[in-house]
């Protein structure tokens, strides 16, 4: 059956020797790189970079002035095993599993999305990793390091929602406060893993239900995606602690033609909905 498109009989065929995919049913065809492209909604670079991978091919690159940053595979490991981390403590955690019930959220929705929690200490992360000095944990934004050398985790007390990309990695985390507290959410900072004004959350969680209602829903937090999926809407997405970028837009252009920008009613969400309209412009090309 057709991924792009709700069937019952299949009518999507692949042609190895011709190197190409077609579907009778709705017209979809393309390459190799254009079926990823079209699957994950991501780029011609990574979507080569995927397939080159996939078959152990390293993608030759142009000589260029600006150093490529390469992220070492034990970045997504130390995200992964922060993650478990973070869930564990969940469960242990009885206030901060009835702060979910309170907010409505189920087992089933906490566990696909991933959430956890970080416990109200200085330097939490220290059960989970190997070494807490290890410069990682501070690149990846896990650790603060303060005068002195003295380290300590940057998320304490807070609800974790993990931030997956289209890969399936863990890329950085959302931290929400359970009681009264600034700020009420925090970010992973920008890392060789996470650029926020390139990434949506949600989006890994959404996508099939975006190729299947080819409607994308755009929210202002983590909260509004999750719990807009605790409902039944599966194609909710949120910015990260950022404007909606063009990038933003073209990444979901690629999945859907619609898109609904739902923020608050208040000044600020009116502001946002207007830039996002204006940032959208751009990427209307048809």
């Amino acid at each position: 059956c057709c991924p792009f498109h709700n069937e019952k009989s299949p009518s999507f065929t692949v042609s190895q020797s011709k190197q190409f995919y077609h579907c009778f049913g709705c017209g979809a065809h393309g390459t190799a790189i254009g079926f990823v492209m079209e699957h994950t909604g991501s780029g011609f670079v990574e979507a080569v970079e995927d397939l080159a991978k996939g078959i152990g091919l390293e993608v030759p690159r142009e000589a260029s002035s600006t150093p490529q940053q390469k992220v070492a595979p034990d970045l997504y490991e130390l995200m992964q095993t922060a993650t478990r981390f973070y869930r564990e403590q969940l469960k242990k955690t009885p206030r901060a599993i009835e702060y979910l019930k309170g907010r409505g959220l189920s087992g089933e929705v906490a566990a696909r999305f991933g959430i956890g929690y970080a416990p109200d200490d200085w330097q939490p992360l220290k059960a989970a990793v190997a070494s807490y000095q290890d410069a990682s944990l501070v690149e990846t934004g896990l650790v603060i390091e303060g005068e002195g050398g003295k380290r300590y985790d940057r998320f304490r007390d807070r609800i974790m929602f993990p931030i997956i990309n289209v890969r399936g990695n863990v890329i950085g985390f959302g931290g929400r406060v359970l009681d009264k507290g600034e700020p009420k959410y925090l970010n992973s900072p920008e890392t060789k893993l996470f650029e926020k004004g390139h990434e949506l959350y949600g989006l890994y969680q959404a996508q099939k239900a975006i190729r299947a209602r080819q409607r994308v829903v755009v929210v202002e937090g983590y909260m509004d995606v999750v719990a807009l999926a605790q409902h039944g809407v599966e194609y909710a997405v949120a910015t990260l602690g950022t404007a909606t970028t063009p990038f933003h837009i073209q990444k979901l252009m690629r999945l859907s033609d619609q898109l609904v920008f739902c923020f608050d009613g208040d000044r600020a969400g009116q502001k946002a909905a207007w830039r996002a309209l204006e940032n959208s412009l751009e990427a209307l090309a048809d």
